[in-house]
């Protein structure tokens, strides 16, 4: 796991397409359910985002059997060097690892698999140049973030466990990377120990969804439904590309969670 280049340099990424299903996904607070039409319009802008950011974007076919899965990015991690296979945390997506398993095997030489009974999501994960961060949540406990620690080292990487508020679905739901040294993350983390070596953003009050931003190369994706925080990044010196995030957000889900995303060698 090469640390030579920032952690936000990517030039592939895996998405996977929604299903029809996916007006089904999983949701901790009803705000009214999502359209197909709407996820899709949304997903379709995500990709062309990613892809003019200079990102070669593999499209993975729908599952109708899984509501969720067009959230790639919780059943599994992906680095240059290296995949893990993880265990989500709700038993309902459990299979989806066995669903990108193959596209992984074919893309990476080595692909690791997170032994049981540990859980855990990749929306708890967040690469920084310091290290991974592995927050605790109620989709990632402490066995499932213990193995994640040990297999990201086996990757040549280093890791630590961090909490995530009460309340929180996932780490990266209140915090996001935005450069080598600045994070971006809700009131409710911003006193967390592991982000003492970073500088921070705060998102304003009432706007806290916006923390889950992703950075891709030079510009940084951030929900188009939250104009203070958007006003607040620009004023800092960020290349701002607002994405329309109405219909996802109905199913618990933000901007990184649709994709995996890695700097592939010789590319």
């Amino acid at each position: 796991m090469s640390q030579t280049r920032s952690v936000y340099r990517f030039n592939s990424a895996i998405v996977r397409e929604p299903s029809t299903s996916v007006v089904n996904g999983l949701r901790a607070d009803d705000r009214g359910g999502p359209t197909y039409e709407g996820v899709k319009a949304e997903h379709d802008a995500y990709i062309a985002a990613m892809r003019n950011a200079g990102v070669e974007v593999t499209i993975l076919p729908p599952l109708e059997a899984f509501p969720d899965s067009v959230f790639v990015e919780d059943p599994a991690l992906v680095f240059t060097g290296g995949a893990i296979l993880l265990r989500p945390g709700t038993p309902t997506r459990i299979d989806e690892t066995a669903e990108i398993a193959p596209t992984l095997r074919e893309m990476f030489d080595t692909v690791l698999e997170l032994p049981a009974p540990g859980q855990a999501d990749g929306g708890d994960v967040m690469y920084t140049p310091k290290g991974v961060l592995v927050g605790l949540s109620a989709r990632t406990d402490k066995p499932g973030a213990e193995a994640l620690v040990c297999c990201i080292e086996q990757l040549g990487g280093k890791a630590e466990i961090a909490e995530t508020p009460k309340g929180v679905l996932h780490f990266k739901t209140a915090s996001s990377l935005l450069d080598d040294e600045t994070v971006i993350s809700t009131a409710a983390l911003a006193n967390a120990a592991v982000f003492k070596q970073f500088r921070q953003i705060i998102v304003p009050e009432g706007e806290e969804p916006a923390a889950n931003v992703l950075r891709v190369n030079d510009i940084v994706m951030v929900s188009a439904d939250y104009p203070r925080t958007i006003d607040k990044l620009e004023r800092a010196g960020y290349k701002v590309v607002p994405l329309k995030t109405a219909e996802i957000e109905k199913i618990d889900a933000g901007l990184s969670c649709m994709s995996l995303r890695w700097y592939r060698e010789g590319k």
